[in-house]
Formats: structure tokens, C-alpha cells, sequence
């Protein structure tokens, strides 16, 4: 049978590179996402705008595909404000629907051999306490309300029922150039850099003095792990860290910043991105002319990722947090030891974004 991926939030950070990885090499790829998937032009796949919380509409598409040998499901249902949302039940039996609306159709079709899904950081509760250091996949699932134990419990279910089999990656901050998302700092940071150059405005890491230590992934890595897991039995039944191997911290990074628009970084200033941006949507606007930008307003850049920003920069925070880091050792064990330099993972996709006229560089200006 021909290899056949299913990519369930394929507009999105993970869903977009996952659909350009699987493309590349070979596979059959059925996008499904609200929004048709930012790929380079030509890629071969085809786009379903289901409304996963439609079961009737999502069970008759997919059932109309031909037979379907993987799955990986990278949607995510958020309400407005982002980590407010992320206990909410209506918030995460809303989740559970949709996997549930998607996995249940294919994996009564037969076909089905692997299904992979995503979860993060926030399943060791590292939003809501300290974290073992370093937090590995073999601790005793922690005790918090969430989406991920609701979906994994109907995912480890339909699997045992219908025969196929599955991984769980729990990559850390993931860094690629989509925009108009959520959970995607370099849009916001190019953004914030942007406004700040127009309006000669220090440019400093807005998150204030406090410099922990970060892990973040490139989201070309996810989507390597992701595409890796398919046919490798060591990843199946088995959850995975995913980081780019490395640690950093955003004061460190800041003149990396910088220099892209070529601008001095300031000292580090508090600054909350999820009011600034918006209250300076009419400089974004002169930004959009000035250098033939695509049109969009700066929330269409930004999606939800400012609200993300303050959490992920420390904004407001005014003691040090507890370290969160986690293990990568179980994945590279398995088999996939593929790493990443932070620093070249953030500039390419921050100029990833500039060749795309998302953002301003310094040398397109227009006339």
C-alpha cells in the first residue's frame, strides 16, 4: 500500500513544516486545516477546510479519501488569552472532539498504522508548579487537568481496538516561520523589532531583567522526529521530549535580534508584547507600505503568539522561576539524534519571515 499522511492542523506551526516534510519525500499528504498550509509552491498535497467539531462533515471527507496509512494530528482548539485556557473543560473536551472526530472514521476504514499527536512541556505541569530537572517521559503522569491525558487516553483506546500503532513528542518551545499562529515567537519578536525601529524605540528584551535558562526546537526537527516515528517500532507506544539539544536564554539571544534589522539592542525593559502590538497596529500599517510587506495587519503576523510571548519572555515576573528543563536522552536512545544551534534556528526563521514579506528586512524598501 502507498504511504498515505493525514496532516490534522496543517496551517499551523508543527502542521506546516510536517506537510512540507512528508511532501518532500514521497508521501501522498491530505492537509486539513482552516487555512490552506504555507508550503513552497509546488508541493504536492491536498487541502480539506474541515471544521473538526462537525463530525457528520469530518467522518463523510475523510471517508472519501483513499485508504489512509498515518495520521498526525497537530491541531489545537485555544480560547482567547492562550495560557488561561489551557484548564479550561470546555477547553479540553473541545479537543478531545476533535481527535475523536478524525481518528475514529480512519481507523474504522482498516488502513490505519500510525498515528502520531503532540503535546508539550505543560503535560510535567510546568505551567503550574516546579518541574523535576531534567523532566523525562517516564514519570508518573502528572496530576492536572489538561487536554493531553483526555486525548491520549482515547488515542491508547482506539489503538488497542483498531490494531494500529502511535507516538506521543512533547517538543519544548517550537521555532519556525509561520505566522499568524499561536505559540510562535519569532513573528512576534520581528514584529516588535519592526515597530521599535520605526518608531526609534529601545529595543530591549521586554521580558525585564530576570534570565533564565530555555530548551526550544526547531520545527524542522519536529517534523523530521515526526516522519522518523513512522517506521521506526523503537518510537511506537512510546512519549519523547524533543528539544534542539542544547540550552539558551533570551538576553543572550537579544543581540542576535538585533542585528537581523539592524538596530542596537537596548537593556533589557518590561514591556507586555500582547498590549504594545496591538496598540501599534498603525505604525505596522505605514511598516506594510513602506516596505511593500504582504497586507496584513500586525495580528494577522502576530496571530496569538504576543499573549504567548508575555508568558514564554517572563513579562511581570519578579522573582526567578524554577528551571524547566527536560530530557532528550529516550528519543536519541531510540534512534533520532538529530540537533539544532538555537541561535541559527531563530535567525532563519525570522529571516525566513523577512523573504516572505512578513517581515521588514533592511534591503527591500520600497521606492
Amino acid at each position: 500500500m502507498a504511504q498515505s499522511v493525514v496532516v490534522v492542523g496543517a496551517s499551523g506551526l508543527i502542521g506546516s513544516t510536517t506537510v512540507q516534510e512528508f511532501a518532500d519525500h514521497g508521501w501522498h499528504v491530505t492537509a486539513i486545516s482552516r487555512r490552506r498550509p504555507n508550503v513552497a509552491p509546488g508541493t504536492p498535497f491536498t487541502h480539506l477546510p474541515i471544521d473538526l467539531l462537525d463530525s457528520g462533515a469530518t467522518t463523510e471527507a475523510l471517508e472519501r479519501l483513499a485508504p489512509v496509512t498515518h495520521v498526525v494530528y497537530a491541531a489545537a482548539f485555544e480560547k482567547p488569552g492562550l495560557v488561561a485556557g489551557w484548564s479550561d473543560p470546555e477547553q479540553m473536551e473541545t479537543n478531545l472532539l476533535m481527535l475523536r472526530n478524525v481518528l475514529e472514521p480512519l481507523a474504522r476504514s482498516g488502513s490505519l498504522e500510525h498515528v502520531t499527536t503532540m503535546q508539550g512541556t505543560k503535560a510535567y505541569g510546568v505551567h503550574l508548579h516546579p518541574i523535576p530537572i531534567p523532566a523525562r517521559e517516564r514519570y508518573p503522569r502528572d496530576d492536572h487537568p489538561n487536554f493531553y491525558w483526555l486525548q491520549e487516553d482515547f488515542l491508547k483506546q482506539s489503538a488497542e481496538q483498531y490494531g494500529y500503532n502511535w507516538t506521543i513528542f512533547r517538543p519544548v518551545q517550537v521555532v519556525g516561520s509561520a505566522y499568524g499562529v499561536a505559540y510562535s515567537t519569532p513573528s512576534v519578536i520581528g514584529a516588535y523589532a519592526a515597530v521599535c525601529r520605526q518608531e526609534n524605540l529601545p529595543f530591549g528584551f521586554p521580558g525585564g531583567q530576570i534570565n533564565p535558562v530555555r530548551q526550544s526546537v526547531d520545527v524542522a526537527l519536529v517534523a523530521a522526529a515526526i516522519r522518523w516515528a513512522t517506521h521506526a517500532p523503537s518510537a511506537w507506544g512510546e512519549h519523547f521530549n524533543l528539544t534542539n539539544g542544547e540550552v539558551f536564554s533570551w538576553q543572550e539571544l537579544w543581540p542576535t535580534f538585533a542585528d537581523i534589522f539592524r538596530i542596537k539592542a537596548a537593556e533589557p525593559t518590561p514591556v507586555s508584547l500582547a498590549r504594545f502590538l496591538p496598540e501599534h497596529d498603525q505604525t505596522w500599517k505605514r511598516i506594510v507600505e513602506q516596505y511593500d510587506l504582504l497586507p496584513l495587519s500586525i495580528l494577522d503576523v502576530v496571530g496569538k503568539s504576543h499573549m504567548y510571548a508575555d508568558y514564554t519572555f517572563g513579562y511581570g515576573v519578579e522573582t526567578p522561576p524554577p528551571p524547566t528543563l527536560v530530557s532528550t536522552i529516550k528519543v536519541k536512545q531510540a534512534g533520532f539524534t538529530e540537533v539544532r544551534d538555537t541561535e541559527a534556528t531563530y535567525r532563519k526563521a525570522i529571516e525566513s519571515l523577512i523573504d516572505q514579506r512578513v517581515l521588514p528586512g533592511v534591503s527591500h524598501r520600497s521606492a
